[in-house]
Parts: structure tokens; C-alpha cells; sequence
């Protein structure tokens, strides 16, 4: 991994024998970065400096199978309880003892945020998700054909061997290129951007293990405990960039079913990749919502 900015750190955790890497800025109340799919920490690059400079203590794990963080060989290790698992671990050693945290999940981080809000809501003070509609939301609209058309990547990466030679061919051609296409914001996708991603994308076993999550999603229940609500209590902000592609509309404001009260903040210019298509607005709104706004 290259050199971090001055005050950040590069860190590690273990849960139940996975490593989570992460880094680290900032001191003050938690917040708790999840990415998603084909990013790793490094896809929160334009919040972390601003979150710790307003005085959060910011985190931006790895998810389990991606960049530095450790990468299970069994499907099952890839179900969204088990990723809820290693986040609900890592607030548990490095929150304050019955701190209530900020955390904030985007695309496939925003599923499992969802997840760790059902699983341990006590933990959680205030939930942001951008670009991820609530699970049941997600499940409900993928019946539909709209909604089923933008997932046919997601049944291609349900083939073995192929989908890794296919992403990691010429020096994983596909995945820079999805996001060179889906950025609305082409300035903030450089190429030293595209360096990081290549770097992380290099790392032994990680594009199975990152196709692992679609696979797990098809084959194996979510592992989610029974009790385990679906409904989100704590306050909720959802921000949507209505340029994305993966999901329709009706997901995303069909989630107000599970969660009573979300607020959707949705950016007309932005697009599936919305924390660097704006990320001024996307700051905004998170200091905003964190400060009980």
C-alpha cells in the first residue's frame, strides 16, 4: 500500500481468525466507512479528510476478500451476516463502551450497513447508505423484470473461472473501465486513481473472493439471525445519485417500507458512484445528518 497523508494510519483488527484491515483519521465520535463493489477503503478517499477535519474519528475498512483485509477460501464465509460480523467486531473494539456510531455504506457497504443496523442496533447512532436500497426493498424489486435487467452481470458472475479471467484480463481492463463509465465526475477517476484500484484488484485471491459476495447472495441464505429486525429504527439517510444504473427508482423509494421516517436526499447529476461524482454535496449532507440536522 503507498504512503497515507499525514494523520492517517493503516491498522488491523481480527475477527474470529479474519483479519479487517482499515484506516484510520481523526479523533472525536466514530464514523464507519463500508464500500462496495469493485472499490476497497480507498472509494472514500474525498470524505475521510473532511469527516476527520470537522472532528470525527473516521474508519474505512477493507471488507472482508477485499485489498489487505483476510480472504476466507469457503463461500459461506461471504453471506452478508458474516461481513455484518466483522463491522459489528471491529465498532465493538474500537467504539467507546456503549458508544452509538455514525456509519455510513455505500453499494455493496450499504447492504451490509443495513445488516449490521438489524444485528446490532444498540451500536448504532445514525445510518447514511448511498446507492443501496434496504435488503427487503432490494429483494422485493429483483422479482420485477426492470430491476432483474440490471442485475444480469450478477448472474454472469455466478460462473466459475470465467468472471476472474474475464476481470483480471489486461491488467483488469473491465473493472477500470466500469469506473471510467458509470463516474459522472470523470475528472475524479485519474490516473493514479485507477493505480490504487490495480493495486488492491492485485492482491492474491482477491477477485474471487470479491465475486464471492454475488455468489453467496445466490446460493446460501443471508446467514441474517432470526430476530435480527427489518425494520430500521435509529435515524436513517439514504443518498441517491439518479444517474445509476444497477437499481430502479422503485427500490430505492420503496425502502421506506423497513425504515419509518428515511430521509432520500437524491443528486440528479450523480451516479452510482455518487460519493466521488459530488462529493461537496455528499459531505455536506453527511455533517449535516451526523449533527442531528
Amino acid at each position: 500500500m503507498r504512503a497515507l497523508p499525514h494523520g492517517w494510519s493503516s491498522r488491523t483488527v481480527d475477527n474470529d481468525g479474519v483479519t479487517v484491515h482499515y484506516v484510520e483519521a481523526g479523533s472525536g465520535p466514530l464514523v464507519v466507512l463500508l464500500h462496495g463493489f469493485p472499490e476497497f477503503w480507498y472509494g472514500w478517499r474525498e470524505q475521510i479528510a473532511p469527516l476527520a477535519d470537522a472532528g470525527y474519528r473516521v474508519i474505512a475498512p477493507d471488507l472482508r476478500g477485499y485489498n489487505l483485509s483476510g480472504k476466507p477460501s469457503e463461500l459461506s464465509a461471504y453471506t452478508v451476516a458474516k461481513v455484518a460480523g466483522d463491522i459489528g467486531a471491529l465498532i465493538g473494539k474500537l467504539a467507546a463502551p456503549n458508544e452509538r456510531v455514525f456509519l455510513v455504506g455505500h453499494d455493496w457497504g450499504g447492504i451490509i450497513a443495513w445488516v449490521v443496523a438489524m444485528m446490532f442496533p444498540e451500536r448504532i447512532g445514525r445510518l447514511a447508505i448511498l446507492n443501496a436500497p434496504h435488503p427487503s426493498a432490494v429483494r422485493a424489486a429483483a422479482k420485477r423484470p426492470a430491476q432483474m435487467l440490471r442485475f444480469w452481470y450478477q448472474f454472469f458472475f455466478q460462473l466459475p473461472w470465467l468472471p476472474e479471467r474475464m476481470l483480471r484480463a489486461n491488467e483488469f481492463k473491465v473493472l477500470r473501465g466500469v469506473l471510467r463509465k458509470q463516474s459522472m465526475n470523470k475528472a475524479a477517476v485519474t490516473r493514479e486513481v485507477l493505480t490504487q484500484y490495480v493495486e488492491a484488484w492485485s492482491q492474491p485471491g482477491a477477485i474471487t473472493a470479491m465475486l464471492a459476495y454475488y455468489r453467496a447472495a445466490f446460493r446460501r441464505r443471508s446467514g441474517v439471525p432470526r430476530g435480527s429486525g427489518k425494520r430500521i429504527e435509529m435515524p436513517a439517510l439514504l443518498v441517491w445519485g439518479l444517474r445509476d444504473p444497477f437499481f430502479t427508482r422503485e427500490a430505492m423509494e420503496s425502502s421506506v417500507k423497513w425504515v419509518p421516517g428515511l430521509r432520500i436526499e437524491k443528486l440528479p447529476d450523480a451516479g452510482h458512484f455518487v460519493q466521488s461524482d459530488d462529493p461537496e454535496r455528499v459531505n455536506a449532507l453527511l455533517l449535516e445528518f451526523f449533527q442531528g440536522s
